[in-house]
């Protein structure tokens, strides 16, 4: 991979480019919780209040009490049992993998999971076995290929940030035997869908027996940090044995104080997922009048994928015409001539939503 540019970013929904102030479509934060008043005064206050380290590992003399409040504070958000807080949320896979070793016959891996899922799968100590990307029929075909008596554990994301599924979770219940286990990670789904924003299992329906559901603080909460969110005997399970949870350094006490307070706006302020909605709504409605919109998802992106190289410069071209940061993306794995990511957040403005969409109307028929 090309090590991009950097980018300075100002105020709520824009960045500086090559001297140039541009409306900004790209990251994940959702509602621009970076930025919130109070998240950044929770910031500030935290790092006055307990400086910046504890500076060991919570298994020896490094827990926090402000640990546990941002622990019961997710798990009252989510619905949850119980939440263990980890330093990021790549590492919530790998804490809640190291946790399951050696319990299963089979994973089963969605063959578009995010690479956090990927390394996970390779701790559980079994075959690993890839399924077509959110397809509840291949799925249903490689649990059978396991053979009776398998113990099977399924790795998928919930919302995929590249094409914007949403793994169809309540099928894959139905699709497996009754004692397999889910490992859901919904680090572009938390705080997003559902409802009260508790993510991929409200969405779908779904609740939480036999599902583990990870979570990252860096997206739709806009702070940093991730979280294993399920049974409270599972987060004993993580404590006794997972290597990465019981040496890591735990996450920044001022940061913990500033997701505390994330939540709590998310909690309280109903009008940013509706906000979100709107805005998604009003792009996608111009974009693709009813009846033509190609797909029906339900993330906060829109994924378009270039046909050919003349393409990429030309949107490249329309978009800095219009002021905007072309978001265009080559991820490992991903489409050869790479993609552009457009992630709409409850803070962009009218304005900026009609440059977007003026930039893009014309390559409609050259975009996927």
């Amino acid at each position: 991979m090309t090590e991009p540019e950097p980018l300075q970013q100002i105020d709520r929904t824009y960045v500086r480019f090559r001297g140039r102030r541009l409306s900004y479509f790209s990251g994940c934060d959702y509602f621009r919780l970076a930025s919130h008043p109070r998240v950044a005064a929770a910031l500030e206050t935290g790092v006055r209040r307990y400086g910046l380290n504890v500076a060991a590992s919570r298994m020896t003399s490094g827990n926090h009490s402000l640990y546990l409040d941002l622990e019961a504070e997710l798990a009252r958000f989510f619905g949850a049992e119980s939440a263990l807080l980890v330093p990021s949320g790549y590492l919530a896979d790998l804490v809640a993998a190291q946790a399951l070793t050696g319990e299963f016959s089979h994973a089963l891996i969605d063959e578009s999971a995010h690479a956090a899922l990927v390394d996970a799968s390779s701790m559980l100590a079994c075959p690993v076995l890839r399924f077509k990307h959110c397809d509840k029929d291949d799925l249903a075909r490689v649990a059978r290929r396991c053979g009776p008596g398998s113990k099977i554990i399924v790795l998928t994301d919930g919302l995929f940030s590249r094409d914007g599924q949403v793994a169809p979770l309540r099928d894959y219940a139905g699709a497996l035997p009754e004692d397999a286990l889910l490992l859901v990670d919904d680090a572009h789904g938390a705080a997003v869908l559902g409802k009260t924003g508790k993510g991929t299992l409200e969405h779908t329906g779904v609740g939480r027996a036999r599902v583990l559901q990870t979570v990252t603080l860096s997206k739709g909460f806009g702070v940093y940090g991730g979280a294993v969110l399920g049974p409270k005997k599972f987060r004993r399970r993580i404590i006794d044995r997972s290597h990465v949870f019981i040496g890591s350094t735990p996450l920044p006490l001022p940061l913990a104080n500033a997701a505390l307070e994330s939540v709590r706006v998310l909690r309280s302020d109903k009008t940013l997922r509706r906000r979100l909605a709107e805005n998604l709504a009003y792009v996608r409605g111009c974009l693709h009048p009813a009846g033509e919109a190609p797909h029906d998802f339900s993330g906060p992106a829109l994924t378009l994928s270039p046909q050919n190289q003349q393409t990429v410069r030309a949107v490249k071209r329309a978009l800095l015409s219009c002021r905007i940061y072309p978001p265009h993306i080559r991820y490992p794995g991903g489409p050869a001539l790479g993609y552009f990511r457009f992630v709409i957040s409850s803070e962009h403005t009218r304005a900026q939503l009609d440059l977007l969409v003026q930039a893009l109307t014309e390559f409609r028929s050259h975009l996927r």
